[in-house]
């Protein structure tokens, strides 16, 4: 049992990447006897476990940014990443560096059995529960793959459990309909550990009480027990379980990410119940601070281009109202890249009646939909219509067009947003 280390990052990387041929496999089995041949590393792990179809990343970044502000030495995994792997593993609020993901990968690789390789998302899971026991992460911020009943994260035993929200996604995977899917997303809630939710539809709402009750598990509800307001001018304010806050300020674009501060911050109180120290400064701080790249970030100026990963009508819905509530433009140019199997005709529709020239594009991922075929769903769009495979000449066509008011969006798809981002930010000489 076992498979023999690998000599550099490129090699070990090129190895894991070619899980993914095993495609999505539901259930424990797999991480579980990957974590039993490294020591059970998840076992004695404080833990926040968080599912949700959109805004969990955003929850969980801004809790990684007040907990290692409090002083925690705070581990993150999230997925998928943007633009580096490293990016899925954060300790103390900061990526791991290229030397420890190879010792990870080799580390896990010596107790894979040869005759049942896991999927991608089962080793690189394991990888982190590895490396945060390794480094005494503690406590430890888990996102869901998908779902969450199955998902490979969820073998942890958490301190809080959170859904953010539920919207129809992967229903090819979760199943169909709102309360199929949030079946599969309470599957995270745990006798005894509370809940924290933003999901608003009265169905859902019912199910996760159901759940909650038959587990002896709190429940807090966000609109309910929880809530931000008066939120403008980069200020805003927060009503939960300890009375309120006042003149909180976020360092995310957004309307819909106060909704998300307001979880973060009624988690935030269940930690401070629950005897963790982390003081009014920490959370000022962190929320001011807080970094997820990719989601709504304005990465250039002149004309100004920002990078949003909607990749579900939810988050296509969100980028629509931020569009066309809190930005202001002369003309909207949209760089759109869409993986096949997403809802394109309910990305489309919320997007599109917002811009002037729409840009169709792919990312260098075998899952994206042709160019082509996105101009083709959507006909009867009244504005410019450009089909440009290549991202980069997208962008830069994009650009050429733009004037100095005008404002170029990247969106459609997190691997569409990531391969931006890398040539808007990290490539040396690209961007303006």
């Amino acid at each position: 049992m076992g498979l023999p280390p690998l000599p550099t990052l490129a090699e070990a990387l090129a190895w894991v990447y070619d899980l993914q041929k095993f495609g999505i496999k539901f259930g424990l089995s797999s991480t579980e006897r990957l974590l039993a041949g490294l020591g059970n590393p998840h076992q004695g792990r404080r833990g926040i476990h968080i599912a949700g179809t959109n805004g969990k990343g955003s929850v969980a970044a801004m809790l990684s940014a007040i907990l290692t502000r409090a002083g925690y030495p705070v581990g993150f995994y999230s997925s998928p990443h943007l633009v580096k792997f490293n990016e899925r593993f954060r300790w103390r609020d900061a990526d791991i560096d290229d030397a420890e993901v190879l010792t990870l990968i080799n580390r896990v690789r010596a107790v894979v059995d040869e005759a049942e390789l896991p999927t991608f998302f089962e080793f690189v899971t394991a990888m982190a529960f590895d490396y945060f026991a390794r480094v005494g992460a503690d406590p430890v911020i888990l996102e869901t793959g998908m779902g969450g009943r199955l998902d490979a994260t969820n073998i942890v035993s958490p301190l809080v459990t959170v859904i953010t929200n539920i919207s129809r996604d992967h229903e090819d995977y979760l199943g169909r309909g709102i309360i199929t899917i949030a079946g599969e997303k309470a599957g995270i809630i745990k006798a005894g550990v509370s809940l924290v939710t933003y999901a608003t539809q009265k169905g859902v709402l019912g199910l996760f009480r159901r759940t909650c009750a038959e587990l002896g598990a709190p429940i807090l509800v966000g609109g309910e027990d929880f809530r931000t307001s008066g939120y403008g001018e980069g200020r805003f304010g927060y009503r939960g379980l300890k009375g309120r806050r006042e003149g909180l300020r976020m360092n995310l674009l957004g309307r819909h990410q106060y909704r998300n501060a307001a979880v973060a911050l009624a988690v935030v109180e269940l930690l401070q119940q629950a005897g963790m120290d982390i003081p009014e400064a920490a959370i000022r701080q962190g929320l001011q601070e807080v970094r997820w790249p990719g989601r709504l970030e304005l990465v250039d100026h002149h004309p100004r281009i920002i990078l949003d990963g909607a990749h579900n009508p939810a988050a296509a819905t969100v980028l629509a109202e931020t569009l066309k509530h809190t930005l202001t433009y002369r003309r909207l140019i949209l760089v759109l890249g869409i993986m096949a199997d997403k809802e394109i005709e309910g990305i489309l529709t919320k997007l599109l009646p917002l811009a002037d020239v729409a840009v169709f594009s792919r990312p260098e991922y075998s899952r994206a939909a042709t160019p082509e075929e996105l101009a083709q769903r959507a006909a009867g769009f009244a504005g410019e219509v450009m089909v440009i495979p290549d991202l980069p000449t997208a962008i830069e066509t994009a650009r050429a067009r733009a004037g100095e008011d005008d404002l170029i969006v990247i969106t459609g798809s997190l691997f569409t947003v990531g391969e931006a981002r890398d040539y808007l930010i990290t490539s040396p000489g690209a961007g303006g």
